[in-house]
């Protein structure tokens, strides 16, 4: 056991001193050490209820002959971050917490590792650090919230409330109305209630083989959940004994059976962000074009929000992901996983109970996949978009560029009414070294959406989106601006070409225009003039300086 070297020896005997003080028994020196990561906080809604789940795990662990070790990581609930400088923090959190659980695990030498997680950086950032440790490791993701009641009508939050206030904004509804879709829209605890990048990575997760069976779909609160936290807990003590660490089951065929589900879910596009980030700590090359390679022959076999009408706790009762993986069975690659069957067993074990939400193959609600990556003069690194959720009218859109330096600036534009029909509005330097931190777009786009001008003007930015974000939204442009990429260079009026049927984003102008325009930027002259850095002390100000572009994940160097 790795533990050994902190409990074993005569030469051990100070940390055996400091053992005993924790309450551990001579008997439990004989036993595997398993680390709880817990993201547990009263200040997010997914992760709030995550107490009783420690205990569950905990339980489980010393079922299963092991110890176990509550260690926290923190937790960035990204709706409350939203709009303001609190997002420059979300992405880069992903990074913090890799960089915590493995500074856990290596000074105690833990043996395994269960990972309570749930919301959009921390099941990443979780992962991450299982593939990097590469040792025995089982993520529970903490489930999702079921979907809340105004009127009638079930609500979600991107939809009822951040699209609520472009409805509001056009002078379709009261304050006091929106206000009542506030109190209604969250009813407690989990991951928020559609396809958002939470629950997307919490079904890829499961599909990689990394939770066990049932664990992304179980709803928050639910005694499900509480079973599967205690079984995770008891399963990680037989990994260990088994020596089947995470890198045995994060496998070159785990990631292409994740995006497989990915294209078939129509999940969130920041997936596009994690999974080569996840994949590079696994060591296992995932270029950005295997997405939509993927997506080009998969079909799109459920249609939950934001793109759809269903919500996660019908995805559960119609058979969760094991009912996704079911029928895609003929697409996926057979890999071990935590639940100790691998994924083609699960897939011949998966019932699915409801066809209207999980679709078979030959009836898909789209012929491709959920998301497209697009390349072009204005993204030669590429960039992402969910063409599920894009009106078939706008899959091909040309426009005059309306460019902004900031999310900021174009929000108020929008919100100001100052954006015309047949406008592509582009925000710029707020990518991953840019923003710093490459905040989400769910503002302005859930703005644009409730204002009902999702049919009549596109977005493209180096930053990126919510999980949530529907419409003729383009993200992730690489390279980003504050590196100098073509999207720097763009001026007002500039004609915007979008194909995406084509995997296309080009701008129309000349080569030479093109290079005149980045030798000012260069210079720092004229319109091209980059601004400076929005944040340049603290922990942002050293990740600014060392991150990498968002077509490799958006990595540390």
């Amino acid at each position: 056991m790795r533990s050994n070297k902190v409990k074993k020896g005569v030469e051990r005997t100070p940390n055996r001193a400091l053992l005993y003080a924790v309450g551990l028994s001579s008997e439990d020196l004989n036993k595997p050490f398993i680390g709880i990561a817990t993201s547990f906080t009263n200040l997010v809604p997914g992760h709030m209820g995550m107490r009783l789940l420690e205990k569950d795990i905990e339980q489980g662990v010393r079922a299963g002959g092991g110890v176990p070790f509550i260690f926290g990581v923190p937790a960035i609930c990204d709706g409350i971050a939203m709009g303001h400088i609190g997002m420059h923090y979300s992405l880069p959190s992903r990074e913090l917490i890799a960089d915590a659980v493995e500074s856990m695990a290596q000074a105690h030498q833990l043996d395994g590792l269960v990972l309570l997680t749930n919301c959009d950086k921390i099941t990443p950032g979780m992962l991450m650090s299982a593939a990097r440790l590469d040792i025995p490791s089982i993520v529970v993701t903490a489930g999702p919230m079921v979907s809340g009641m105004y009127k009638g009508k079930r609500l979600s939050l991107v939809r009822d409330t951040f699209e609520a206030v472009g409805r509001y904004q056009a002078g379709k509804m009261k304050e006091e109305e929106l206000e009542n879709l506030a109190l209604c829209a969250c009813p407690g605890e989990g991951a928020c209630q559609g396809l958002y990048t939470a629950n997307t990575m919490a079904c890829l997760t499961e599909a990689m083989g990394m939770s066990l069976v049932g664990c992304a779909t179980a709803m928050a609160g639910s005694s499900k959940k509480r079973r599967i936290a205690y079984l995770s807990g008891e399963k990680v003590v037989g990994l260990v004994k088994q020596n089947i660490s995470a890198r045995k089951i994060m496998t070159s065929a785990a990631f292409r059976n994740a995006i497989v589900v990915d294209m078939a879910l129509g999940g969130s596009t920041n997936t596009v962000l994690h999974l080569p980030a996840v994949a590079r700590e696994a060591k296992v090359d995932l270029p950005l074009k295997a997405f939509d390679d993927i997506s080009k022959v998969t079909p799109q076999v459920t249609n939950i929000r934001p793109g759809g009408e269903y919500f996660m706790e019908d995805l559960e009762h119609a058979g969760g992901v094991a009912g996704i993986l079911s029928v895609l069975k003929n697409r996926l690659k057979d890999n071990p996983t935590v639940s100790g069957v691998s994924v083609k067993e699960i897939a011949s074990q998966g019932r699915v109970c409801n066809n209207k939400i999980i679709r078979s193959q030959r009836n898909p609600y789209q012929k491709e996949g959920g998301i497209a990556i697009l390349f072009g003069n204005l993204a030669p690194e590429g960039c992402v978009v969910k063409q599920s959720a894009v009106q078939s009218k706008m899959m091909k859109f040309s426009g005059k560029a309306r460019v902004f330096n900031s999310e900021e600036l174009a929000m108020k534009a929008i919100l100001g009414k100052k954006i015309k029909k047949g406008e592509v509005i582009v925000i710029r330097y707020e990518g991953p070294r840019g923003g710093p931190g490459m905040r989400e777009m769910l503002s302005p786009t859930a703005a644009l959406v409730g204002m009902g001008r999702d049919k009549e003007v596109a977005l493209l930015t180096d930053g990126r989106f919510s999980g949530g974000t529907r419409g003729p939204c383009i993200g992730h442009v690489s390279p980003e601006a504050a590196v100098g990429g073509p999207i720097a260079l763009l001026s007002d009026g500039d004609i915007i070409q979008i194909d995406i049927p084509n995997r296309r984003l080009n701008v129309r102008l000349e080569h030479t225009i093109m290079e005149v325009r980045k030798e000012k930027w260069k210079m720092k002259l004229g319109e091209w003039k980059p601004p400076p850095p929005k944040i340049r002390e603290g922990w942002l100000g050293r990740y600014a300086r060392i991150v990498e572009s968002a077509n490799t994940g958006a990595t540390l160097k």
